[in-house]
């Protein structure tokens, strides 16, 4: 049986060497992506200051300007079907729900509108093709089925909003979406409540709306601050097939 050679100091230290180098590189595996995961783009932080810029009201986010749009966007829509519920409801419930409707986008538009040009921010003047497509569904609707749908269709959209409000209130640095996120959010509060007041939502049925999604985004997050033109107020959009 042959002896062993002797382990020679080259051994030792080649063998300690590789040893440290393998924890060296576990050790800079494990720093190295929470050192880039903090500087690199793409992360929250710097999606966030990317996507703001500078007012005199404090920076002006992506998502505030959306908000912005999107209360814009409901009461060119919310507004008419107000005054349609008015019309159409077999029930008093109904026809009060119209009436809040109308009451509050008079008031978010007239804000909105006023927040839109001190910031200068350009704002849509028609509903979108969803919207449209809401007010379609309502006119062609009669009786029962009218509050119905009204109810279910108004109170699943101010639901949507409803969390858009909130996240905007919470997360905002810009005073003027703050106040207007506040005057939003006690008239969708009050809307939702007197849509329910109807007696025709289906909590079931909104439910699974929500959790499945089924309303897209209303718009791309609009454009920054920028020359524009005074927007004309809100006014009722006759539905397809009504009559002026």
């Amino acid at each position: 049986m042959r002896p062993r050679p002797p382990v020679t100091g080259r051994g030792v230290f080649s063998g300690t060497g590789l040893i440290v180098t393998g924890l060296t590189a576990t050790l800079l595996a494990m720093i190295f992506p929470i050192w880039s995961y903090a500087d690199r783009s793409g992360t929250g932080p710097a999606l966030l200051e990317a996507q703001s810029v500078s007012t005199r009201f404090g920076p002006l986010s992506a998502l505030d300007r959306e908000f912005i749009t999107k209360v814009r966007l409901a009461g060119l829509w919310e507004l008419p079907a107000g005054q349609q519920a008015q019309e159409k409801g077999t029930t008093r419930a109904v026809r009060t729900a119209g009436q809040h409707l109308v009451d509050g986008h008079v008031f978010l538009d007239d804000r909105v509108r006023d927040v839109a040009s001190r910031l200068g921010l350009e704002l849509p003047n028609e509903p979108n093709e969803q919207q449209r497509a809401w007010l379609d569904t309502l006119d062609a609707a009669q009786g029962t089925t009218y509050d119905r749908q009204f109810a279910n269709i108004l109170r699943l959209a101010h639901g949507k909003v409803f969390g858009l409000v909130a996240q905007v209130r919470a997360s905002t640095r810009n005073s003027l979406v703050r106040q207007l996120a506040d005057d939003a959010n006690a008239t969708v509060l009050d809307h939702i409540k007197v849509l329910e007041a109807t007696g025709y939502v289906d909590f079931d049925q909104l439910a699974r709306d929500m959790a499945a999604g089924t309303t897209p985004p209303i718009t791309p997050s609009p454009a920054p601050p920028g020359p524009t033109a005074d927007p004309a107020p809100a006014v009722p959009v006759t539905p397809a097939g009504a009559e002026p």
